[in-house]
């Protein structure tokens, strides 16, 4: 089988740690169509706007595709790339592994999934100001809005994660303890549809700030969570943190209608060029993808080689206390894959 990809290498190092990702899918065996698009600066400086009507066209004929770090181009008046595509596929569910590779950071044995709300809360967007008297900006005013069936498609999809993952456990993060409406519904269906999987995936709830502590004492208790857009937003940083940062952090927006995989640290333009960046972060999310059309053996091969890259062989960019280039990792996951 061939899968068609639409693939976008982004600005800065994204083209270099794309390039090396590519060579890893297309060793473990499997074919693939690449459709090479345009999007962020790259395609700014083509096309004048970030997000060309060729790439979203791209991605709504394949409905998969593979991206890379992209800069938002600043004081423009350019909308984000990331928020244009989440609303253009309904890309409702975005999904943020992080499991411990590197040995010797304070926390060895996380393996925890993130999987956030995309589209509701409070980045919908729906604010204003109030003018009192004679200042028109004297309140700020922003309304978080949460529909039930936004709530019960996320939960659904972390419990239907869990399940075609072997995981043993969701849970579901909220703050209904102050914000009864918003929150509260969200816990509300997340404990009905909790129930729907008892016997299967075991369910708990925790409130936001408890977790945000929780998962810096004891990581070891989380395995899948699932949550609102702002919450998610935070808590899937700190999570990456535990393992050591963003470099070795993948993630998805997955919606109705398409999925987009990528590295979710940013297109570091200082390094750029310079052959030094750390592809493992896109590697991983390249896996993602695999887990995503099926291939879930291939996919694990991937994970597995980045690890054995990084601990057996001590082939290791800078950012993990190494020497490697960007190349010469990407070879050596290449020769593990093969």
């Amino acid at each position: 089988m061939t899968y068609d990809v639409t693939l976008i290498p982004g600005d800065g190092i994204g083209p270099e740690i794309t390039t090396q990702t590519v060579r890893v899918l297309e060793a473990t065996g499997l074919r693939f169509t690449w459709d090479e698009e345009l999007a962020g600066m790259a395609a700014v400086e083509a096309t004048g706007t970030p997000l060309p009507d060729a790439t979203v066209e791209s991605i709504r004929k394949n409905a998969l595709a593979l991206k890379g770090p992209l800069t938002t181009p600043v004081g423009t008046g350019f909308r984000s790339v990331n928020v244009g595509l989440r609303k253009e596929f309904e890309l409702f569910a975005n999904v943020r592994p992080a499991r411990t590779i590197a040995p010797g950071g304070r926390f060895e044995n996380v393996d925890i999934v993130l999987v956030r709300e995309n589209l509701e809360g409070l980045y919908i967007g729906v604010e204003h100001f109030v003018q009192i008297g004679d200042d028109p900006r004297a309140v700020g005013e922003s309304m978080a809005i949460v529909t039930r069936a936004g709530c019960e498609r996320i939960v659904r999809f972390a419990f239907d994660y869990a399940l075609k993952h072997g995981r043993k456990q969701v849970t579901i993060v909220h703050k209904a303890n102050i914000l009864k409406m918003v929150s509260g519904l969200f816990l509300e269906v997340g404990r009905e549809v909790a129930r729907e999987y008892e016997g299967r995936v075991a369910a708990n709830d925790m409130i936001v700030d408890n977790t945000a502590m929780q998962l810096v004492m004891r990581p070891e208790q989380f395995d899948v969570m699932v949550t609102t857009n702002m919450f998610g937003d935070i808590l899937s940083d700190e999570v990456s943190g535990l393992v050591g940062g963003l470099g070795l952090a993948p993630g998805a927006n997955i919606g109705t209608r398409a999925a987009i995989f990528e590295a979710v640290h940013g297109s570091a333009p200082d390094i750029a060029g310079q052959g030094i960046a750390n592809p493992s972060a896109q590697m991983l999310a390249a896996a993602m993808m695999l887990d995503h059309v099926g291939e879930l053996d291939r996919a694990q091969r991937i994970r597995d080689a980045i690890a054995d890259t990084i601990v057996r062989d001590h082939i290791r960019t800078r950012d993990l206390g190494g020497t490697a280039s960007t190349e010469e990792f990407g070879r050596a996951v290449v020769r593990r894959v093969a």
